[in-house]
């Protein structure tokens, strides 16, 4: 039996050429999901455009950016998870985020996330993931979205930069939030793969992503970041792009093939 995993692409509604992207590749099959900011200055022109694909659509719950000019500023990551864990986030900020992000992404699609992740995995740390939880439970009953779990996904092959980076993402809240998932019967992937250090061009990409599908098990999640264009110039567009022209490329349908994988929206039965 081939292998289901989901391939999700992050930060729709950030800019225009990630949503291009993102809209082409899952036009082509090559995403299963798209997680959306909702208060990016691109995401109510094009939600319209990903609403009727066959992907999963969510909500990446963001703490830790300002999405456009004038916006409220926000935490860096790292003063944010130190805040997170000294008890020190201020539960009323917390709540007024959530709420103001879940309120655009319904009035974009009229209805609920299909799951909810996080920018920079924030929606694991501790102070948001019970707030974020209640959330869900008040707002969609016995009907909650399904959660992205970061435990980090089988390692083999696997640089040990990219490795260490996994673990530390897995570490700052995975474990407590599968915990409280089951504990509430909602469904969650398996592990997490995808993680990397942004950089190395589109031969590094392609030789991590061969391994992250040698190792994918069934409902793990591989997320992505690609974009159609880099008119930017950053090397972090650059880089968007170059995931892009892997993501598209005709040779990952062998690749997929070779290792035994499908990709797939997460099953129903997924915990």
């Amino acid at each position: 039996m081939s292998k289901r995993i989901v391939v999700c692409g992050d930060d729709f509604g950030m800019n225009a050429d990630i949503d291009e992207g993102m809209i082409a590749l899952a036009g082509m099959g090559r995403l299963s999901a798209v997680s959306c900011l909702a208060l990016g200055p691109s995401f109510a022109a094009n939600a319209e455009r990903l609403a009727p694909m066959n992907v999963d659509i969510g909500l990446h719950v963001n703490f830790t950016e300002a999405l456009a000019p004038g916006a409220e500023p926000m935490p860096a990551l790292s003063r944010l998870i130190l805040n997170a864990y000294a008890g020190r986030l201020d539960t009323v900020w917390i709540e007024a985020q959530l709420e103001r992000q879940f309120d655009a992404f319904e009035a974009a699609f009229g209805r609920a996330p299909d799951y909810v992740d996080g920018h920079q995995h924030v929606h694991q740390l501790p102070g948001i993931r019970e707030r974020l939880l209640q959330l869900l439970k008040r707002r969609y009953g016995t009907r909650m979205p399904w959660l992205r779990q970061t435990a980090p996904g089988m390692q083999f092959g696997i640089p040990w930069k990219e490795a260490i980076k996994a673990r530390v993402i897995g570490a700052l809240g995975s474990a407590a939030l599968a915990r409280q998932a089951r504990k509430d019967g909602m469904r969650t992937n398996r592990r997490l793969l995808g993680v990397y250090g942004f950089e190395g061009g589109k031969r590094r990409y392609a030789d991590l992503l061969q391994n992250w599908l040698f190792n994918a098990r069934d409902c793990d999640l591989l997320m992505c970041h690609p974009a159609l264009g880099s008119k930017d110039g950053s090397a972090m567009s650059r880089q968007r792009r170059a995931e892009f022209d892997v993501l598209a490329s005709p040779k990952l349908g062998d690749w997929l093939t070779v290792n035994g994988v499908h990709i797939s929206r997460l099953p129903a039965t997924a915990r």
